[in-house]
């Protein structure tokens, strides 16, 4: 029928969509809500689907992008660095695994064939299902993440071979000689993605920005991850192998963030895809008539690959806290596995009865994986507190740490700059003077090559996708300066890291007033109108060639702002919904001012009201030094170089900066 594999997706989608929506009222994952669909849609419940082959590639899409982001969340220097952890971790969890596997099925009657065989499936986990979730959770640099992840790319690697080992099992085949080769191309790919990584890639998309097409950006990512994934396929490798290569090789460049905003949507869309089609292999009345064999082996595979994982992670000297988490999140078999177990229904080592359990089971173990996240702490704290009884302290402490973040440049309490022209560079050059810091996220790349050559601390991307205010860390920054033209791209940007940071102050630049009462109904904290700002410098200029004395242009600019800006507040009450000491200073303000040797505050008294008197304004702190005094007495005098905290309404403090100025600096 033409338009048939679209008629299905629809139907997918539709399906999944009232699913979910009923699953997320009661709070059930999203991967167990799309596990549903598949099966209610299936061939084997209500029948919407019945040519489930092409629906499974499409979801084979979902995997290789997957892989693909997890390789641009990662970097080669990375993999490097916790090779033992990849080699080791994975060597030891695989290993036992098929061991323990297959001793358990030869025991069962199975054949020794069959039973290496099982051992094969239950030794691969779900990269697809545990990397999203730590992913969601925001888990991927924690040490069980990292543990996990080391784990999980050895078994990904190990599907190529144990892809091999299949006709050699069946009785047919040359497996040793078919690994070795495989071996040496699997080789050969990863010498040519270092290279890859450090000139192509970085040259290839160097070329695409220059031409400021998002389109042709977007295509070169999708053109490099397939193009990646086809060219290992061919090689005799996977294509998740090809794609996870492929986004280790942009992750070393400086477009890696941007290029993860931009394919995450179709990763989500299709991966959807994936769950789905899994589901859609289940035969509910066979789950039903084999209800306590399915439970068996579930309970099975649940208590070996927890063991075996947290025995490998253990013997790598992790603490035995995330040894146990990591053994408890990993006790699941892998999408990897289903296409193994097609290679075996083939070759004879799986019967349709074994098929369907094995399918049952795999599947009931994916659905777990959510809430083995969820009470993987709980549970790993009281097994801990049980082995503490049993084992000696120096079997359970752990040495080895692999939490620490890679991110580019990490920080926190910083100040977050989005563009860097004229305005950001002038607040970067104030910030560095101050010894404040500070990051900058700028889209033009030729502005970050030459400034990061200067050592400034900035990075590429669209400051309005939530992937790069990620990287830039707006979770721990305090305050965030929007310095951009772009009057739509802001208003998504200040919506957006206001929903990743409701605490963190926005310090917004518009053109025109017309623009900031939106900007204040966004989140904005503060909106700074060039229109009203060149205003007031072009009158000071005026009167600055009339020789009006400085004092009395300070005043009028403070009386102009009190105007004006009372009115611009009024917006961001209107539209703010904080509550607390905020509501309590409308119309005041704060600033500090330090004591200029000679001014009219040297050396005054408090008790004499200098500053109260003359402007109103009130004195709440000084800092003295390292010295800070919040409410100083009134005996206490001013001397040169105290910093001092003012309250007050803009013509107030207008008029109480002259006080604390030398008298040079009024001529």
């Amino acid at each position: 029928m033409e338009f048939g594999l679209l008629k299905d997706i629809v139907l997918l989608l539709g399906l999944a969509l009232f699913t979910l929506v009923l699953f997320r009222q009661f709070k059930i994952p999203s991967i167990i809500g799309f596990l549903a669909t598949g099966i209610i849609a299936g061939p084997h419940a209500l029948g919407f689907v019945n040519n489930t082959h092409e629906v499974e590639q499409m979801a084979e899409i979902g995997v290789v992008l997957l892989l693909f982001t997890i390789g641009i969340e990662f970097s080669l220097k990375e993999l490097l660095r916790i090779r033992h952890l990849v080699l080791w971790g994975g060597g030891i969890q695989v290993g036992l695994t098929i061991a323990l596997v297959a001793l358990v099925s030869v025991l069962a009657g199975f054949t020794p064939a069959q039973s290496v065989f099982f051992g094969f499936l239950v030794s691969l986990s779900s990269t697809a299902i545990l990397m999203k979730l730590l992913m969601d959770a925001g888990e991927m640099d924690t040490p069980h993440g990292k543990a996990a992840l080391g784990i999980l790319i050895f078994q990904d690697l190990c599907v190529v071979p144990l892809m091999l080992f299949v006709p050699f099992l069946g009785g047919s085949g040359d497996g040793i000689a078919d690994i070795v080769i495989v071996s040496a191309k699997a080789l050969v790919v990863v010498v040519v993605a270092h290279f890859g990584a450090r000139y192509a890639v970085p040259w290839i998309f160097s070329q695409v920005v220059r031409t400021r097409s998002r389109e042709l950006f977007i295509l070169t990512i999708i053109f490099i991850g397939f193009g990646t994934a086809w060219l290992t396929a061919q090689a005799g490798l996977s294509l998740a192998l090809g794609a996870f290569i492929a986004g280790l090789a942009i992750s070393e460049s400086e477009y890696s963030h941007q290029v993860m905003g931009d394919i995450i949507p179709f990763r989500d869309a299709f991966l959807s895809l994936f769950f789905i089609s899994v589901g859609m292999l289940l035969n509910p009345e066979f789950i039903f008539s084999n209800s306590l064999i399915i439970f068996a082996v579930v309970a099975l595979i649940v208590v070996v690959k927890f063991a075996v994982a947290a025995g490998a992670a253990l013997v790598l000297k992790f603490p035995v806290r995330v040894a146990l988490t990591s053994g408890l999140i990993l006790a699941q078999v892998g999408e990897f596995a289903f296409v193994l177990s097609h290679s075996g229904m083939k070759y004879g080592l799986l019967t349709d009865r074994t098929y369907q359990v094995f399918l049952a089971s795999s599947v009931a173990t994916m659905a777990l994986t959510p809430l083995y996240l969820k009470f993987a702490f709980p549970v790993a704290d009281k097994i801990s507190a049980l082995l503490t009884w049993l084992l000696p302290a120096f079997l359970l402490k752990g040495s080895r740490t692999t939490g620490v973040s890679h991110a580019r440049f990490p920080m926190e309490g910083h100040v977050i700059i989005v563009g860097y022209g004229v305005n950001g560079k002038n607040v970067a050059k104030v910030l560095t003077g101050n010894g404040i810091p500070y990051l900058a996220i700028e889209a033009n790349h030729l502005t970050v090559k030459s400034e990061r050559k200067k050592g400034v601390k900035i990075i590429f991307g669209d400051a309005s996708r939530p992937e790069t205010l990620e990287h830039a860390h707006i979770g721990k920054a305090r305050i965030m300066v929007v310095a951009i033209s772009d009057a739509a791209t802001t208003r998504r940007l200040v919506a957006q890291a206001r929903s990743m940071n409701s605490n963190v102050h926005l310090i917004v630049r518009t053109r025109y007033i017309a623009e900031m009462e939106p900007l204040y109904a966004l989140g904005a904290n503060e909106v700074i109108p060039e229109e009203f700002e060149t205003s007031i410098e072009m009158f000071s200029r005026v009167l600055r060639n009339y020789l009006v004395p400085h004092d009395q242009i300070e005043m009028c600019i403070g009386e102009i702002r009190k105007d004006s800006y009372q009115m611009f507040r009024s917006m961001s009450r209107r539209n703010s919904h904080a509550t607390g000491i905020s509501s309590y200073l409308a119309g005041s303000e704060l600033m500090t001012c330090r004591v200029q040797k000679d001014s009219a505050a040297d050396g005054s008294v408090l008790r004499d009201g200098l500053v109260r008197g003359k402007s109103g304004a009130t004195i709440l702190v000084i800092k003295r030094d390292d010295e800070v005094i919040s409410n100083p007495d009134p005996v206490w005098e001013l001397r040169s170089d105290d910093i001092v905290l003012l309250l007050g309404n803009p013509q107030q403090l207008s008029v109480a900066s002259t006080l604390f100025d030398s008298p040079s600096a009024k001529i």
